[in-house]
């Protein structure tokens, strides 16, 4: 009798084969769509400044070209610096940045400190109401001096008060407060519960703002442009919007080449697929840390879902 009851109850959880196949295949139809325009990216890359001229976008080029690419790599060492400067940061400041924020989200977490609310509020203050750009560039370059410092990269964005917010609704939703009594009943430090309990059962809500934090300070190119002036310190997004830049205003004025040569020199520069690799050279090394994060992006999603 419990078997057979147990058995109606599975099945009633079950789809049909003919409605699974229909949801694999329209599963399958939408990861397509999600990746033929990467897929597009990369071919108009490898198509020459003719088959584009003549044919548009298309997925069959008429002719290939890895002129894109060579213009690119002929920056020599400042495409390298720029891409090692980039590495460096991202990485460096996103573990400072989970580091500082997973404390203070740690803090707010404990229901013992009676002054949480309003350090709560604090950090929700700050992201309503903001100094702007003016009072930031002149905070930064004249009065910390970190303009042309690698910290330009590092300290402004160390401490996130909407992460640190999230965090804490983690904690309180992944770590019961007996746990906590237990440890310090057994004679476990602050820092003992923080690095040793809460950081390991917290790894999906690190995760998941690591990746976020990660991107953002990848694709940031306006730091760099602002403050940055040491060649060797220009992050790789303004680095290569500075040669799109130059590309753009040598199509644009090709009338003002002194020679017939330059002048065909100038309309025959790949400025689209030096777009289309710009764009690759950007997003590749985010597509080979995805899925490293991959396996804590799913749970982690759920953050800050369970109101505590």
């Amino acid at each position: 009798m419990y078997a057979a009851k147990k058995s109606s109850k599975y099945r009633g959880n079950q789809i049909s084969f003919g409605a699974n196949m229909a949801l694999s295949i329209f599963m399958g139809l939408l990861a397509i769509i999600t990746v033929l325009p990467l897929i597009l990216v990369i071919i108009i890359s490898f198509s020459s400044s003719t088959s584009l001229t003549y044919t548009g976008y298309t997925f069959f080029p008429s002719e290939w070209s890895v002129n894109a690419y060579t213009n690119l790599f002929k920056t020599g060492r400042a495409l390298l610096d720029s891409y090692i400067i980039t590495i460096f940061y991202t990485f460096t400041g996103t573990v400072l940045s989970l580091f500082v924020t997973s404390m203070y989200a740690f803090v707010l977490a404990q229901k013992r400190l009676r002054a949480r609310r309003f350090f709560a509020f604090y950090a929700f203050f700050t992201t309503l109401f903001g100094g702007g750009l003016v009072p930031s560039y002149i905070l930064n370059v004249r009065y910390l001096h970190l303009n042309d410092t690698i910290w330009i990269f590092l300290l402004p964005g160390m401490f996130g008060a909407f992460n640190a917010i999230i965090l804490r609704t983690f904690i309180q939703t992944t770590v019961s407060d007996t746990l906590f009594e237990a440890a310090r009943i057994d004679g476990a430090s602050d820092w003992t519960v923080y690095w040793r309990i809460t950081m390991p059962l917290s790894k999906a809500g690190l995760a998941t703002l690591g990746l976020f934090s990660v991107v953002g300070r990848w694709n940031d190119w306006f730091t760099g442009l602002l403050y940055i002036e040491n060649a060797k310190l220009v992050p790789l997004q303004t680095f290569l919007q500075k040669i799109q830049n130059n590309l753009d205003f040598l199509k644009q004025n090709a009338q003002l080449a002194s020679s017939m040569d330059g002048l065909e020199a100038l309309k025959n520069i790949p400025s689209e697929s030096t777009r289309m690799a710009i764009t690759l050279l950007t997003i590749f090394p985010l597509l080979i840390a995805y899925p490293f994060f991959q396996r804590y992006f799913v749970k982690g999603l759920t953050i800050g879902s369970v109101k505590g």
